[in-house]
């Protein structure tokens, strides 16, 4: 049988989350994963409202209960967002949540009179749904350059851009890489199982601050551990763990994000909504990845970058596959996303550098690229066997001793970033937004995506590479 990416991935996640019982959505479909028996709303009088008006819906609607409709309580204050129970988590499969599919439902007629949304799934926000990252690390050889190899320059502590990445932790050995000297924040709390293997996406963090890096010498990274459970973590927390992050180490040049998630809707996350606003007040750039599910459908927060108030401040990247020509098969793409960058099979920092470490795939290739390309992409090659889509084969096992190469649009955006840092340092440029305008205007370069012709950011040290036919 070939291989389920996103029900493995939905697996693995609950697994990361044992106390929050998760669905598939919207409905009966598999397109994003959210929190079982519970929806948000904006605190205060909206909040009463969607409570009030779900609970008349559920007496008046058979199979709904309607005693099971309560304040669940806010996270905080400062995303304005409260928990507001609809159902029983524990009733029914992960396939859906009728009692959350039902409460939204009961306000469609209230947000038409107001022309906003009352309501929210509390969606999963994650760098691995439907296979984000675009693949799993592939080992490359410890005296092999990176791709992009570092750009010359030094670092000046004076004049430095300030780059946050919101991940997973650093991994124990990442000053072992020379560019990453400069690069400090949160270890990764668990790098390894009992057996020491590498446990999924634990280096995604390193690998995204090496490519930084790379990119940009003269920048001050620094990465937050924010995603360590499987890289996931639910809605309402992340937008508290966003202000956290902002407000340990102050308001960022750069923020640089490769998680996200669908929602069906294209007027983004109500549990991001506040810290979203707060961030349009400020002077930081938010670089996005606009997601790897080979879909047109809008993925948040990258997509804010295409809603008119929030155009300067948010850029949504897309993925390109190892030649730079065209768009990666992985790559979610569409009119909302504004720039696209080398995304495929990048090769930077892991772990390893000391000793060699074990990791065992998770997902098994496939026979033929899923989404239908004839190239040989990273959905068939290299060709490995993951232990969680076919349980009647030998998972494989590989050493890193360092370096990986590693696909996705996650890695295609701290190229972005990396690349408007170092256009402010060339231009003495103190505004992020206005060195991304700056980027974006005299940029010449274009790929084709899906049959249309895109802004492409390709780094003076990255080196295609020819994909060769299916």
């Amino acid at each position: 049988m070939a291989p389920r990416r996103f029900h493995e991935q939905f697996d693995q996640i609950q697994r990361a989350l044992p106390g929050v019982p998760l669905a598939m959505g919207p409905d009966d479909s598999a397109e994003f994963i959210y929190e079982k028996g519970v929806v948000l709303a904006r605190d205060g009088e909206e909040a009463q409202v969607v409570e009030d008006t779900v609970r008349a819906h559920f007496t008046a609607t058979d199979g709904l209960t309607a005693d099971d409709v309560r304040r669940a309580g806010p996270r905080t204050n400062r995303s304005g967002i409260t928990r507001i129970r609809v159902g029983d988590p524990g009733h029914g499969d992960h396939t859906a949540d009728h009692a959350v599919a039902g409460a939204v439902r009961a306000l469609r007629e209230a947000e038409g009179r107001t022309g906003h949304r009352l309501v929210s799934r509390n969606h999963v926000v994650s760098i691995s749904v439907n296979a984000c990252p675009g693949d799993e690390p592939v080992p490359a050889p410890a005296t092999g350059r990176p791709n992009p190899a570092p750009a010359d320059g030094g670092h000046d502590p004076d004049t430095a851009v300030g780059v946050l990445v919101i991940d997973t932790g650093l991994m124990h050995d990442y000053r072992s890489y020379p560019p990453l000297a400069h690069t400090d924040g949160d270890l990764q709390i668990r790098e390894t199982d009992e057996d020491g293997v590498l446990q999924q996406y634990v280096g995604h963090g390193t690998f995204i601050a090496g490519l930084v890096a790379a990119v940009a010498p003269n920048t001050d990274v620094t990465v937050r551990n924010t995603l360590n459970d499987c890289g996931a973590i639910l809605e309402d927390e992340f937008g508290e763990k966003l202000f956290d992050a902002v407000e340990q180490g102050g308001w960022p040049d750069i923020l640089s994000l490769s998680a996200g998630t669908s929602n069906g809707r294209v007027d983004g996350l109500l549990g991001l909504d506040a810290f979203l606003r707060a961030l349009r007040a400020q002077r930081t750039l938010l670089v996005a990845a606009a997601g790897n599910n080979a879909s047109a459908t809008p993925f948040w927060p990258a997509a804010y970058g295409s809603l008119p108030e929030y155009a300067d401040a948010v850029l949504s990247v897309g993925a390109l596959r190892a030649d730079g020509e065209f768009g990666a098969c992985f790559s979610n793409h569409g009119p909302w996303v504004r720039v696209y960058a080398p995304g495929e099979r990048l090769t930077g920092a892991l772990t390893g550098f000391a000793a060699p470490v074990p990791y065992v795939y998770q997902h098994s290739t496939y026979e033929s690229c899923r989404y239908g390309f004839g190239y040989a992409c990273t959905c068939r090659s290299p060709r490995h066997t993951g232990v969680l889509s076919d349980g009647s084969g030998k998972p494989d096992q590989v050493m890193f001793e360092g370096f990986a190469s590693w696909s996705g649009t996650s890695f295609a955006t701290p190229l972005v970033a990396g690349l408007v840092a170092a256009h402010m340092t060339a231009n003495k440029e103190t505004d992020p937004r206005a060195a991304a305008r700056q980027l974006l205007e005299k940029n010449t370069a274009f790929a084709e995506v899906r049959g249309a012709h895109v802004p492409a950011l390709r780094p003076a040290g990255w080196r295609p590479a020819p994909v060769g036919p299916s």
